[in-house]
């Protein structure tokens, strides 16, 4: 699960697949839950588990974008979060330099996933050095170098510089769609789009090669046409490139750009869930009535109602969403099955794990006695109520993304 300490105890398990025979997974479940008390106590696996959500609630992204003025810096950050710059709370964009100091823009959902607009490079005066100490270089995980025409010694000279300092960086060449407008409407007869993407790329890379990068990898990307070119390649390698529960994060905040990205989201929600349900079962349980296990609903209920916006689905996301495929946003919310996120109360919770009453009778004949069956019963019921409502809402934001499409397929798909 690579979820920090409780790693160790998980280590093995195999989790997160929908289930599909209730009987034998369910007492898969409850060994491999039993299985983590083998070398420690319910109070010791319960404040690892505690301390592990704790952890992941408090992890910030810091993602600083940097190049010269007008090479779509405000552009790409609004991409990343999801907006246009007309949505509330945009970066502003213009051809003028519009970032004089460091200018911080959380994620609108994820808050702790932060984008950095930095003031731009190439002027005269530009040292990378004394830039750097000036925009605070030891607060950024990461650097995106950005330009919009050549890479020019200010690009490399930073990048250089970043590295010497022990900080990854990654170039991107944006504007791309403008290049393959101007290229179509010059040379109609003789265009091919994938020639000229090639073309770009190559002398990006001797751009930057003559400056003294040895293997630069360049993403050629457009903000305003996002899941295009090698976009989805760089998400993947700013992910990767992050520690676990930063990669998680990271990934949990990105737009449902492709149906990857809402695979990805549902298989690592889907190992949250075994940690969402631990603690849930271990830690300030409550009886439910009506049936025979103990749960903090309240956890459940803050973790559901966050998947809404891990998938896309909260109003505010569906709002932006339907601003850029010019669709009414009822037309997307008709295709989501699940309550909506402000129906999620106590009496909802309990009609779900209700529904799985079936887990805690098949757990019931297991010949293990005392506080560990009762737990581990609470633990497997409220963990297939929480993997059937992942799964569910995968399916919802894959129908909203699909309702998007239609006359906005071009732009996102």
């Amino acid at each position: 699960m690579d979820l920090g300490s409780i790693s160790a105890l998980m280590k093995g398990l195999d989790l997160g697949s929908e289930p599909k025979d209730l009987f034998n997974d369910a007492i898969k479940v409850f060994e491999e839950f039993v299985a983590l008390f083998q070398d420690k106590g319910q109070a010791d696996v319960a404040s690892i588990t505690q301390a592990e959500l704790d952890s992941f609630k408090s992890t910030i992204v810091n993602i600083a974008v940097t190049g010269e003025t007008g090479a779509g810096k405000s552009s790409f950050i609004n991409a990343l979060r999801g907006l246009t710059a007309e949505d509330d709370g945009a970066a502003p964009t213009g051809v003028t330099e519009t970032t004089k100091q460091p200018t911080v823009y959380p994620h609108p959902n994820h808050p702790k996933v932060r984008l950095w607009d930095l003031p731009g490079i190439g002027g005269p005066d530009f040292h990378p050095h004394t830039y750097l100490r000036k925009v605070n270089f030891k607060s950024y995980d990461f650097f995106v170098i950005v330009a919009s025409e050549r890479f020019t010694c200010s690009h490399t000279t930073l990048a250089q510089e970043i590295g010497r300092m022990g900080k990854r960086f990654y170039f991107v060449r944006s504007k791309v769609d403008d290049d393959l407008r101007n290229e179509e409407r010059d040379r109609p007869r003789t265009f091919r789009r994938e020639m000229v993407l090639q073309r770009l790329q190559a002398d990006c890379r001797e751009n930057l090669q003559r400056a003294g990068m040895s293997h630069p990898e360049i993403f050629l990307l457009s903000s305003c046409d996002f899941t295009q070119y090698d976009a989805p390649a760089l998400l993947r390698a700013l992910r990767d490139d992050l520690p676990s529960l930063q990669r998680l994060a990271f990934l949990l905040s990105l737009p449902n750009l492709s149906a990857d990205i809402i695979k990805e989201k549902k298989a690592s929600l889907q190992k949250l869930v075994w940690l969402i349900s631990l603690g849930s079962a271990l830690v300030n349980a409550v009886p439910i009535p009506q049936l025979s296990v103990a749960c903090d609903i309240s956890i459940l209920i803050g973790s559901m109602i966050g998947f809404y916006k891990y998938f896309g689905l909260d109003d505010g996301s569906l709002a932006a969403l339907a601003r850029q495929c010019g669709k009414p946003i009822a037309e997307l919310k008709a295709v989501i099955t699940c309550p909506e996120a402000d129906e999620i109360t106590n009496d909802v919770v309990i009609k779900l794990l209700l529904k799985e009453k079936a887990v805690p009778a098949l757990i019931a004949n297991i010949p293990i006695a005392g506080p560990l069956l009762a737990a581990g019963m609470s633990f497997a019921t409220t963990y297939f109520m929480m993997l059937h409502f992942v799964n569910e809402m995968a399916e919802d934001a894959k129908r909203v993304r699909q309702t998007a499409l239609g006359e906005g397929r071009k732009k996102l798909q």
